[in-house]
């Protein structure tokens, strides 16, 4: 197929955790319309699961995430994204790169805008959840969240994915979790961290579902190839 421009180049923040960014990558190949490879798009990619290393975790991870976003666009990108619902915190740090960043909550509430849901829930961390609520409250809709004692369960839960536990006990977890979201009248279930959907699946649940990761990909393969 051809372009009316050439794609752009797209710069990825990942490591956060690398299975996540890898996961991102497969489905931004995925939902690349591609007949031949070299339709698919230049992708450079920082895998950085340092950025967080720190005793501030994610909070003090600004000045890391504005140095791999300047290092992407040095090395060639021309749109960013980030690979991981949390690090959002500092999208402006990211954005003072100079480039345009496909923000990923953003896309996720659009998408879930779309399922015409007034009720969303969303399994995420503290500070991702409060970028949802900041983000749908502009939306119109209300985000649903678990119990402090369920989100307890899910922090456990995601740390036992992010060292590789995938098997069905951390999937009946997982879709055990989502299901008290819809009990507590969520319309659609939003996967508001990137290590959510590596164990939860549309069949899993009785609502429509919400791959944030996979919407960001979709809407990172749109903004490179508008060209």
């Amino acid at each position: 197929m051809t372009h009316a421009h050439p794609p752009k180049v797209l710069g990825v923040l990942g490591g956060m955790g690398p299975a996540a960014t890898l996961d991102f990558l497969a489905k931004l190949q995925a939902a690349t319309p591609a007949a031949r490879e070299q339709d698919h798009l230049r992708v450079l990619v920082d895998i950085n699961p340092q950025v967080a290393a720190g005793d501030g975790g994610y909070e003090a991870a600004g000045p890391g995430l504005a140095a791999m976003a300047a290092g992407l666009r040095d090395a060639g990108a021309q749109v960013l994204a980030i690979a991981c619902n949390t690090a959002h915190l500092h999208a402006d740090a990211v954005r003072a790169s100079g480039l345009p960043l496909v923000d990923l909550i953003e896309t996720a509430g659009l998408a879930a805008q779309a399922q015409g849901a007034q009720r969303v829930g969303v399994l995420g961390v503290g500070g991702a959840l409060a970028l949802y609520r900041r983000a749908f409250s502009h939306q119109a809709i209300e985000a649903v969240t678990l119990d402090d004692h369920e989100q307890v369960e899910f922090m456990a839960l995601l740390y036992r994915i992010k060292h590789g536990d995938l098997g069905p006990a951390s999937r009946q977890t997982m879709a055990a979790l989502a299901h008290r979201l819809v009990g507590k009248g969520a319309q659609v279930v939003v996967a508001g961290c990137t290590e959510v959907p590596l164990v939860l699946a549309a069949a899993d649940l009785t609502v429509p579902f919400v791959d944030a990761t996979e919407a960001l990909a979709r809407r990172c393969v749109s903004a490179c190839l508008e060209g």
